[in-house]
């Protein structure tokens, strides 16, 4: 199942991912789970939140720039190889992580991790035929 992620390009200078947090926050949106990854002259910030629609537009009104990805949440076993089982199904299936990051919260036993592949419905395609849960949108926008 496919859930819609926020990514931001924001500055690499101080304040900036204050200025997001800020915002989303003082307008009831939360955040889900999230990535940074920088270079020297900007970031890019990939957020799961409550209400992905309403923050797009925020953020876009407030002058960032901002883009929406699908992206998959995936149940691993938390336990020693469990994500090691996960991604040796994509390996099997030919499926590219193109990135992924952990989620703020456990489901049961297992974690719950966000995956970004270069082709999604194949990838839906491989976990669903090997038994391995994804988690829909709903369910993590209402965490």
């Amino acid at each position: 199942m496919k859930i819609t992620q926020i990514s931001v390009f924001i500055e690499n200078k101080s304040g900036r991912l204050y200025e997001i947090c800020d915002l989303l926050g003082r307008n009831n949106l939360n955040i889900r789970a999230l990535s940074l990854a920088d270079t020297s002259d900007f970031g890019i910030l990939r957020l799961i939140v409550n209400d992905p629609e309403k923050a797009f537009t925020l953020l876009k009104q407030n002058g960032f720039t901002v883009g929406k990805t699908e992206v998959i949440a995936v149940e691993v076993p938390d336990v020693p190889g469990g994500l090691a089982s996960v991604l040796k199904v994509l390996s099997a299936n030919d499926v590219n992580v193109e990135y992924m990051y952990a989620f703020v919260e456990k489901s049961s036993d297992f974690a719950v991790m966000i995956f970004r592949f270069d082709e999604v419905d194949k990838a839906l395609d491989a976990l669903e035929k090997n038994g391995i849960k994804t988690i829909e949108g709903v369910k993590i926008y209402g965490i």
